[in-house]
Formats: structure tokens, sequence, C-alpha cells
């Protein structure tokens, strides 16, 4: 029996393994239209969002940090990437189902206009309907048509990418994965910090179970991801209501103990021109002790502040 076959399929295992592998941040740059009729869904490129007459104005045109495996892209354009090296270019081919959804009809429904407000009430509003998201087809009288389905539900999308790097620096993957939730990359930094921590003294003594663990102080060394917070950072709604769970991604994908977001303020302010915020460790914890400390009626105040109107 001949060893060719099974010499070529290992020779296949390894030219696979050589290239990107699942978990790697790839940095691509990539252009999504869609297959009938080539209009541009979603693109790093400024030139090309400027010839499709898309407003490009507060976005940046970049390429994009991403990690394969991770569901940061299309579970096609992963399976491109696997085993493919810088340099290499493709396009993949992706089907509506796969993409955003077939269309369906009975995503269309009549609802009360009285569910939509004054100011939305005309043809292509975005609405909000009992939670769900939809565009605003027609309305007349008390009743409105809206389509509940995806905008691109029910078609194909085409795909075009090339691997620019292989992103290895932590910081530089930092920054990347932050500026895929956030649609801007901040500027990020890892340090190591001296912290104090309070850790249970085992005991070899027998003790009684229901007494408290005997605790000390000591210090020990995190590995911190500080965050330079942007303006544009603090307001942007994903990071609002989701920067814990970020965070903890962060965390998780890079391999530090710890992310501290600090915000610098300037103009006045004296010795308090830097603020710091902290997540995943015990910074500012001397903020939250000073809060703790001011005691305040609510009740007492509230009658303060009636009797200065009087």
């Amino acid at each position: 029996m001949s060893d060719e076959p099974q010499a070529e399929a290992e020779q296949v295992d390894e030219e696979v393994e050589s290239g990107i592998q699942d978990g790697d941040f790839v940095r691509l740059a990539y252009t999504v239209r869609t297959t009938d009729d080539g209009d541009v869904v979603d693109t790093t490129s400024k030139e090309v969002a400027e010839e499709a007459e898309i407003d490009v104005e507060g976005y940046e045109f970049e390429p994009r940090v991403i990690i394969v495996g991770a569901g940061h892209v299309f579970p096609e354009v992963d399976d491109a990437l696997i085993g493919a090296e810088v340099g290499d270019e493709g396009t993949v081919e992706i089907s509506a189902a796969e993409a955003f959804g077939e269309y369906d009809d009975d995503e269309v429904r009549t609802v009360s206009a009285n569910k939509i407000p004054e100011d939305d009430r005309y043809p292509g509003a975005q609405v909000t309907i009992d939670g769900d998201q939809g565009q605003l087809e027609t309305i007349i009288g008390g009743r409105a048509r809206v389509n509940f389905n995806h905008p691109l539900a029910g078609k194909d999308l085409e795909y075009e990418y090339e691997v620019l790097d292989i992103v290895d620096d932590r910081e530089e993957q930092a920054s990347g994965l932050l500026g895929m939730y956030l649609q801007q990359a901040p500027e990020v930094w890892i340090e190591t910090d001296e912290v104090e921590e309070e850790q249970v003294v085992e005991s070899d003594d027998d003790e009684d179970e229901d007494a408290e663990p005997e605790t000390e102080t000591v210090t020990v060394e995190k590995e911190t991801l500080y965050i330079e917070a942007t303006p544009q950072m603090t307001m942007n709604q994903q990071w609002m209501f989701s920067k814990q769970q970020i965070a903890q991604d962060v965390i998780q994908r890079i391999g530090v103990d710890r992310v501290i977001v600090q915000e610098t303020i300037d103009g006045g302010m004296g010795g308090m021109g830097g603020l710091g915020g902290m997540m995943g460790g015990a910074a500012g914890a001397d903020i939250e002790e000073a809060i703790e400390d001011v005691d305040i009626d609510a009740d007492e105040l509230a009658a303060e502040l009636d009797a200065d109107e009087e």
C-alpha cells in the first residue's frame, strides 16, 4: 500500500497550520457589497465610501483588527482566513440566509399609529414598536404599515478582503478590539502595577467553620490595560451600556488582570487635571468610601429645599 496519499494529507495539514489560525488577531481591509446591485454595505476604505456617496463624516475609515473564529466576521470569511497568509486577497460569497436572513413577508405588519411618535410618522422612518425595530412604509389614518425585516434581509453579499497583517503586539490587539466595539480605536497602554489586596490567611488549626476567615493585606503585581477615554467614547451607547462586558472580553482576550479607563479633563481644574475610573480592579475605592461617608437624609434635604422656595 502506497504512503503517498498519507504524505500528501500531512503536507496539506502542515500548510494550513503554517498560516492564520483560529484565535489569531488579523488586520483586514474589506468591502462588503450586495451581489445583485453592488451597493456598498460596509467598507474600511474612505475612497470606496465616497464613490458610493456614503456620508463619511464622523467615521474612521481604516483597516479593522478582528479575531479569527470569534464571530467578528461572517463564518464563511472566518473559514477563508484559516490558513491564509499576510497579503492574501479574496472574495467570499455569502448567501442571504447566512448574512441577514431571508425576507419574511410576515415581518411586514400593521400597527396602531399611536405607537409611533408624531415626529416619526413619515415613510422611511426608523421606528421601534414593542421592542422591535423596523421601517415605516405607509401610514393612513390610525394605522401604520411597518417592515420589521432587516434592511439587508433577502440579499446575497460579496465580502472582498485583503489580509494586511497578523497583530501580535498586545497593545495593538487591545486597541483594535476596542475599535471594533466602539468604531474608534482609543489610545491604550499596558503597565504592571503594585496593588494592595486582601487575602485569606490559611490556618492549620481546627477552627469553627462559622468563624470569619482571617485576612491580611498583601502587595501583588497586576498587569493593567489603561484606556485613554475620549469624549466620543464616553458618549458611545455601546460603551455606556456594555462597558463591563467589553472590558471582560478585553481582559480575557489580551490576558491582562484588569482594565482602567482614564479620563483627562483640561482647563482651570488645578490639581484635578486627570481623573480615573476602573473596571476589573480596586481603583476608585477612595472615591466610593468618601461617598459612603456622606450622610444625606432625603427627607431633610427636601424640607430644606421647600423652605428656601418659601
